[in-house]
């Protein structure tokens, strides 16, 4: 990842196919009130807007997805199945939506906290095993919707991993729970993962389904 805020930009103003597997390694941190947590990300998917059905944007813009219109490096957070935040780092043009889906890390520092804010893990590789998870350990709610990762807006900011193991082998395959009427059936393989880590979330196809898309 380049180092100056302008190269980061550019360099996330790219399609998310492209941006997915490269952000793999890097650090995601947060700081609140309560303290940091920082997440080394090892499973990602990517969105492709309007072109791609298992978007949040394949039906145009709304006041919901309105975030991932935007500059990349922005946070696009969404509350899903009335229980869980999830978060996206948005790339690409401006317009085109693109986005790519935090689905798993390790966490690298805080680890008390994230534990404190995810009770039911059994072990430190499942505190952001999964995207809600993740997101959770990190303290992602709807108030950081749309902030801005690359200048720390809220706390929140994107770097590169250079004190953390470089990235091993990266795998790609189908993303996890996209199917059926409004997904891709499988199609895309658009969800990457560093082959081995243990905390790469376990893949599940998903339902066919006869309601809206996602």
């Amino acid at each position: 990842m380049p180092a100056s805020q302008s190269e980061k930009r550019r360099w996330l103003a790219r399609p998310a196919t492209e941006v997915a597997p490269a952000l793999l390694g890097c650090v995601v941190r947060h700081e609140d009130d309560d303290g940091a947590v920082a997440i080394r990300l090892t499973e990602v998917e990517a969105y492709m807007g309007s072109d791609d059905p298992g978007s949040h944007a394949f039906r145009g813009q709304t006041p919901r997805n309105a975030v991932m219109f935007g500059d990349a490096g922005h946070l696009y957070v969404y509350f899903t199945y009335g229980m869980h935040f999830c978060a996206n780092i948005v790339c690409g043009p401006v317009g085109l939506a693109t986005a790519v889906l935090l689905r798993g890390g390790e966490v690298v520092e805080g680890e008390e906290l994230a534990r404190k804010r995810r009770p039911a893990a059994r072990s430190a590789r499942d505190l952001a095993r999964g995207p809600a998870r993740l997101a959770s350990a990190l303290g992602l709610g709807r108030e950081l919707n749309g902030v801005d990762l690359l200048t720390g807006t809220g706390g929140v900011s994107l770097d590169a991993a250079n004190e953390y193991p470089e990235p091993r082998s990266v795998a790609t395959g189908p993303r996890v729970g996209v199917a059926g009427k409004g997904g891709d059936g499988g199609r895309f393989p658009w969800r990457y993962w560093l082959e081995g880590d243990p905390t790469v979330s376990r893949y599940r196809p998903g339902n066919v389904r006869r309601g809206r898309s996602l």
